[in-house]
């Protein structure tokens, strides 16, 4: 088990996750050769790091946003805590109860109904089908989908499948929420009710949300963990970080209608970055 305090939810140590991706020729030769000849090809993959050294701590009842450019690492550290993806490198731990909304739909069979979908997301979470029976008629209620809740999952719009997924999540009873991205697609009036139960939430549970948006982290967070290019940019108080982080986006918006360069990227910042080494404020301690 990592040290540190009993207090802490969630705590990671050097979590780093690296893929080995394929470089396959475009021509009918080139994938030929590389399915009758691997070892002569082996230069035609090449080594992707999504996370590099992510380190922090969360104590129960504490709040994180993650924030960061597409391709920051986001989802995938959400991946790595909800044990959907395990990492190359590093470890990390929780205390208590883990529910997660990753993807969209990601624990819903498209054929099953909503009803059914129910019942298997929620023994995902390790409800029991008698727990689930009790609470049943709260989830669709919650919901608002009760004239859909019979069709098929695939005829559901990404909206229904967020009301749907939601309201699961709010009766799992879990001691740590890990939200990805997932309150984009839904209304504003079911997205404000997501807001007041994660409000409410987060007066007795610990929450990691991922999120580009930065008034939902300021409002919501007291922490926030900045990630660029897989690695930790910075991690702080929220307001801290956030006002970094949108000053720097005007910057390198600024920057690159002015000269195509990003914002404060100087030489020794790109070759550091090459050469995969931290740079900026550090990481979280």
């Amino acid at each position: 088990s990592l040290s540190g305090s009993i207090d802490h939810a969630v705590s990671a140590r050097g979590l780093s996750k690296t893929y080995r991706l394929k470089l396959e020729g475009k021509s009918s030769f080139g994938y030929l050769a590389n399915s009758l000849f691997p070892p002569l090809f082996k230069n035609h993959a090449r080594n992707f790091s999504a996370l590099n050294d992510i380190s922090f701590d969360l104590q129960k009842g504490d709040s994180m946003g993650v924030i960061g450019l597409n391709g920051a690492g986001k989802s995938t550290l959400l991946q790595i805590l909800s044990q959907v993806v395990r990492p190359s490198s590093g470890e990390f731990q929780t205390e208590g109860k883990l529910a997660s909304l990753l993807e969209l739909g990601s624990g819903f069979n498209p054929e099953f109904t909503g009803r059914e979908n129910i019942y298997l997301n929620a023994s995902l979470f390790g409800l029991r089908k008698k727990e689930v029976d009790e609470k049943y008629d709260s989830i669709v209620e919650f919901s608002e989908i009760e004239d859909f809740i019979d069709q098929p999952v695939k005829t559901y719009s990404s909206g229904m499948s967020l009301r749907l997924a939601f309201s699961v999540l709010v009766h799992v009873d879990a001691d740590i929420l890990l939200i990805d991205e997932a309150l984009a697609v839904g209304d504003s009036a079911f997205v404000q009710k997501c807001m007041r139960f994660i409000r409410s939430f987060k007066e007795k549970g610990t929450l990691i949300l991922v999120t580009h948006d930065h008034l939902a982290v300021q409002s919501i967070c007291e922490k926030c963990l900045w990630l660029e290019k897989g690695k930790v940019r910075s991690f702080g108080s929220s307001k801290t970080i956030i006002d970094e982080y949108v000053s720097y986006i005007l910057c390198k918006d600024e920057a690159a209608d002015a000269s195509g360069k990003g914002c404060g990227e100087t030489p020794d910042e790109k070759s550091l970055d090459a050469s995969g080494l931290e740079f900026g404020k550090g990481g979280a301690r």
